[in-house]
């Protein structure tokens, strides 16, 4: 840290030296899952304790109504957790934006609840990385800019979500409403990959449930006079698979309905998920779903309903994000710590920030691997080494090195 100012030393300083870990091994000790809302209601109450530590207007806000395609093809109401949102010093020239989730893909009764030591310093445990590690590292990085003498030049919002496991669906008017005049946005989701490699450009993606509504008949009297509603929907799965190209991937996840053997099915659904490259892809892929409905409903002479969207936008890098990827990378190298970036397969709430104009680093969390099933863990040393990276970053971002 032979380079860092002063001022730069004392930050991050002050964040490297937070309590980090006793704070992911108390928050991977609660069940979190999506669906859980006693969980998510019991980990908010504790993040709001953690975070109002920080200065400002901190609230927990009720999600936006969200509704979804049930097993018999109705739309039905779906609940999710409050939400953490902090903001801080709005009258600030420069305006920053922090999210998280709370989340985690583990159920209530998910066997993987617990925390233990894989070896010295690699802990195992359910959200170490995705990412309560991560929640760890941007609290310690805003309490070490609050210690500093540049925080009144900066002002700040923050988002940690209770869905975004799930998509976001109920957070994602909040996001978009935070984003609004940031000049820079930090998302904690754990690094791309264990040496700290982190996320570029995302696809987009979008989460579709067809309903295929056709007509019932005996199978062996008068099948002619049934319409299968289940080979409607393996028609229109093949269809949308053999349409997977070069910047889009297409994957059709389920196709649920059918009924007994002697009855020719009159309703299935087809869950399908599609991840356009660019936003000239997704409206491509749209016009594809729409083209297609069409065809196989006039073939099958079934009725089809659309139901979902695309709720992640694509991710492109833009000039302005490579500018604070770079950012980044010099504060990483001010440090001692080698950072680079690659494109990415998966998605997160920083596709939903880079299409309200705002540039984003979304993988500033945690090192770590394997998330989403039991054997996920953390790099304990990455709490400090990240915190520090944050510190830095939040403080040149603060000075106009952006």
């Amino acid at each position: 840290m032979g380079g860092l100012s002063d001022s730069e030393r004392q930050i991050v300083e002050r964040a490297s030296a937070e309590a980090m870990l006793d704070q992911v091994e108390a928050w991977a000790a609660v069940n979190s899952g999506s669906r859980n809302l006693a969980g998510l209601e019991r980990m908010a109450g504790l993040l709001a304790d953690s975070f109002s530590r920080l200065p400002g207007e901190l609230d927990l806000l009720q999600p936006s109504p969200v509704e979804q395609v049930d097993d018999s093809g109705r739309s039905v109401a779906v609940e999710h957790g409050r939400n953490l949102h902090l903001k801080v010093r709005p009258e600030a020239p420069v305006q920053l934006l922090f999210t998280g989730h709370m989340d985690t893909v583990y159920a209530a009764d998910h066997p993987f609840q617990q925390t233990r030591w894989l070896e010295d310093g690699i802990l195992n445990g359910p959200g170490v990385a995705d990412m309560k590690g991560g929640i760890a590292v941007m609290l310690a990085a805003l309490k070490g800019l609050e210690a500093s003498s540049a925080a009144s030049l900066v002002g700040y919002e923050v988002v940690i979500n209770s869905d975004e496991e799930v998509g976001s669906p109920g957070s994602a008017a909040l996001l978009a409403a935070a984003a609004q005049g940031k000049k820079a946005a930090l998302t904690y989701e754990p690094s791309a990959l264990p040496d700290g490699t982190l996320a570029g450009a995302r696809p987009g993606s979008g989460n579709f449930s067809i309903v295929i509504r056709g007509r019932s008949a005996h199978a062996g009297r008068n099948p002619e006079e049934g319409r299968n509603a289940v080979v409607a929907a393996a028609d229109l799965a093949l269809r949308l698979s053999k349409a997977r190209r070069e910047g889009l991937s297409v994957n059709p996840a389920r196709i649920g309905g059918g009924g007994p053997n002697n009855v020719v099915p009159d309703f299935a659904i087809l869950d399908v998920n599609l991840r356009p490259r660019t936003p000239e892809v997704e409206a491509e892929a749209r016009q594809l779903i729409d083209e297609l409905v069409t065809v196989v409903s006039a073939e099958h002479d079934v009725a089809i309903e659309l139901h979902g969207g695309f709720g992640r936008p694509p991710k492109p890098m833009t000039g302005e994000a490579e500018a604070l990827f770079k950012l980044v990378q010099r504060a990483a190298a001010d440090l001692g710590q080698a950072v680079a970036w690659k494109p990415s397969g998966g998605v997160c709430d920083g596709n939903n920030i880079a299409a309200c104009g705002v540039p984003v680093v979304d993988t500033m969390g945690v090192r770590g691997g394997k998330i989403h099933s039991m054997e996920e863990y953390l790099i304990v040393d990455s709490l400090n080494e990240r915190a520090a990276l944050s510190a830095l970053t939040i403080l040149r971002l603060a000075g106009g090195a952006a």
